[in-house]
């Protein structure tokens, strides 16, 4: 007997409702970006080359306008938004780009990009912004120590990143913002280094930027991990060259989002395949036992692994985490 339509859109709306609070409810503690106003930065054109002069001019240029959204920051009295930015804006930090309005956007350098032979891109997932940024620049920091010399990882804060409890977290509109952002990105970086063994490192939301951007991206690899899903049925339908690698930790509370994706009149809710099933097709790797947050954690098997994915010395194995058909 056919289901009756009420029903059926009953069960649609619990669907959906599951995936809201699958995403929602382990990180309800995440802040909002502060609305703290800051100035747009000075225009830089694109670099022209990776060498050491260059580069060194663009860091300084780009710590004045840290330096500018810290002053902005402090007048209008926000205490914690102006201390992250003096910390952005320390000597030894190394930012290609810089733009302080509406949450931040980013991308820092650690290591040396001028002598990199391997580049490591990492996107971040929800809730990241400049106050919350040490998050992401620890995992870039622990990362590039496990890669050792002649490597650079940068930390790309080039979106606007859902907060992680909103209706932003579970639809892939932000995704479609970021995702020409990254692409344009990915491709200055291959133009400056064409030599280097570029792979974008996408977590938990930011695969899903990175499932959109694929599309004829010259880098090495693309690993999702913590992912709720991408947005596509399979690594095929990416259309990228790239091998496509994905994990997931034993502990991490994303296994429990549901892989479903509605299509409703106001908005797509969820993102289909799970990225660790067979079905998928990608290459998978070992993501121990830890949690969402864990993955770049110093001394870690997801790290050892993901280090050897960027390194290009990883081979195809079946992880000792999780794995659903």
């Amino acid at each position: 007997m056919p289901s009756h339509p009420r029903r059926s859109r009953l069960r649609r709306g619990l669907l959906a409702a599951l995936v809201a609070a699958s995403v929602a409810v382990p990180v309800s503690g995440a802040a909002t970006p502060a609305a703290v106003p800051a100035p747009a930065p000075a225009a830089h054109g694109p670099l022209r080359t990776a060498a050491p002069e260059a580069l060194a001019e663009r860091y300084a240029a780009t710590r004045a306008d840290i330096g500018a959204a810290e002053r902005a920051a402090t007048r209008h009295g926000d205490r914690k938004r102006a201390a992250a930015l003096h910390e952005l804006a320390g000597p030894g930090r190394r930012f290609l780009t810089f733009d302080g309005r509406d949450g931040g956007r980013s991308a820092e350098v650690v290591g040396d990009l001028s002598h990199a032979d391997r580049i490591a891109v990492l996107v971040p997932g929800a809730g990241i912004d400049i106050d919350h940024y040490w998050r992401l620049r620890n995992g870039a920091h622990a990362l590039h120590k496990q890669l050792g010399g002649r490597s650079a990882v940068v930390a790309w804060l080039g979106y606007r990143t859902p907060t992680t409890v909103s209706p932003t977290s579970i639809t892939s509109a932000r995704a479609i913002e970021a995702a020409p952002e990254l692409a344009r990105f990915s491709r200055e970086l291959t133009r400056l280094r064409p030599a280097a063994r570029t792979t974008l490192l996408c977590h938990s939301y930011g695969s899903v930027v990175c499932a959109r951007a694929a599309h004829g991206l010259r880098v090495s690899g693309i690993v999702l991990y913590g992912s709720p899903g991408t947005g596509y049925r399979n690594a095929a339908a990416l259309h990228t060259p790239a091998t496509v690698w994905a994990g997931r930790a034993g502990g991490d509370w994303i296994a429990g989002v549901p892989h479903i994706e509605l299509r409703l009149p106001f908005a797509d809710i969820g993102f289909g395949t799970d990225p660790v099933s067979p079905g998928f097709g990608a290459e998978p790797f070992a993501a121990g036992s830890g949690g969402h947050s864990d993955y770049l954690k110093t001394g870690s098997e997801p790290l050892r692994n993901i280090a050897r994915i960027v390194a290009g010395t990883a081979g195809s194995a079946e992880p000792t985490g999780e794995r659903h058909a």
